[in-house]
């Protein structure tokens, strides 16, 4: 198998990430039963960090 453009198309087209109960977004980890944005599956906290805020 090539790499490159021809071999992307053989991948499989399985759904890594879905919609998020929580905060919405579709960053919520099928696999890792984990959401990368606020933190839902791993704590009751949301997750959040102060260098997020700079663009408000």
């Amino acid at each position: 198998m090539s790499k490159g453009t021809p071999s992307m198309g053989k991948r499989s087209g399985k759904k890594t990430h879905i919609r998020c109960r929580r905060c919405g977004k579709p960053t919520y980890h099928m696999r890792h039963k984990k959401c990368s944005s606020c933190n839902y599956g791993v704590s009751a906290k949301t997750r959040k960090y102060n260098w997020k805020k700079k663009g408000k």
